[in-house]
């Protein structure tokens, strides 16, 4: 049986002669190569919005988000348009992921080969319980949870999934290279084993010394912003929880 989940999205058409300039300026990764997963940054490089970018036509591109942020994404790029020949508009679609499956857009949030597509009448038969678990095995992050406004793009792994570090400039673009060539994240997005259950927020200890805490959580696993200098093989304690780094 094919394994078929709903999957909540947000949709926003940019059209027009200068459609790919405009996205090339305003997104963090290369759209001559969409689909492809991207960022919609601050100029302080915090996201505003995670993207999966879908070249319909050659000036015809669909920007896939997250549930709620269709009018972030919309008003963001509305504001920084100002001359360029492009339409920025939301459009409705359904997605769903299809997993063992191709020709659709690559999806990599649940760390098997699947596919989304838009639109198909497709019957979902896997929970959100089946997918959260899957996704936080997979390490992905997810806008509201482990990508906030406290959260740079490398802390959250998306820096390998979603930056181009050889085109053009875009918003945020400096501290992001900046932090890659000269720098190091003081923490990052790990997986933790647990021994029971916990809340997202909890704080995740080493001995005595807080050194993260917890973002997402299901029975017996988590995912939590870890600082770099805890060793893989230390343990932890989350709410009185025994935990380990995956």
């Amino acid at each position: 049986m094919v394994r078929v989940a709903e999957r909540p999205r947000d949709y926003v058409r940019v059209a027009g002669p200068d459609g790919e300039d405009f996205l090339q300026r305003m997104v963090s990764n290369d759209v001559t190569a969409a689909p492809c997963e991207a960022l919609l940054l601050t100029p302080k490089a915090r996201v505003v919005a995670p993207l999966v970018v879908v070249r319909r036509g050659p000036d015809d591109f669909l920007l896939l988000t997250e549930r709620g942020l269709g009018d972030v994404v919309r008003t963001t790029l509305l504001r920084a348009r100002f001359a360029a020949k492009v339409e920025v508009e939301r459009e409705e679609h359904r997605s769903v992921v299809v997993f063992g499956e191709d020709g659709g857009i690559p999806n990599h949030e649940f760390g098997e080969p699947a596919v989304e597509l838009l639109d198909v009448d497709l019957e979902a038969n896997l929970g959100e319980d089946v997918l959260e678990r899957m996704r936080i095995a997979a390490a992905t992050p997810r806008f509201g949870r482990e990508i906030d406004d406290r959260v740079l793009p490398a802390e959250a792994g998306l820096v390998e999934r979603a930056v181009s570090f050889t085109k053009g400039c875009y918003p945020g673009q400096e501290p992001i290279a900046r932090l890659h060539y000269r720098g190091h994240a003081n923490r990052r997005l790990r997986i933790l084993e647990l021994e029971g259950e916990v809340a997202p927020e909890a704080e995740i200890r080493h001995g005595e010394k807080v050194v993260g805490r917890v973002t997402s959580a299901v029975p017996g696993l988590a995912l939590g912003y870890v600082r770099t200098e805890v060793p893989d093989d230390a343990e932890l304690a989350v709410d009185g929880t025994r935990a380990r780094l995956h």
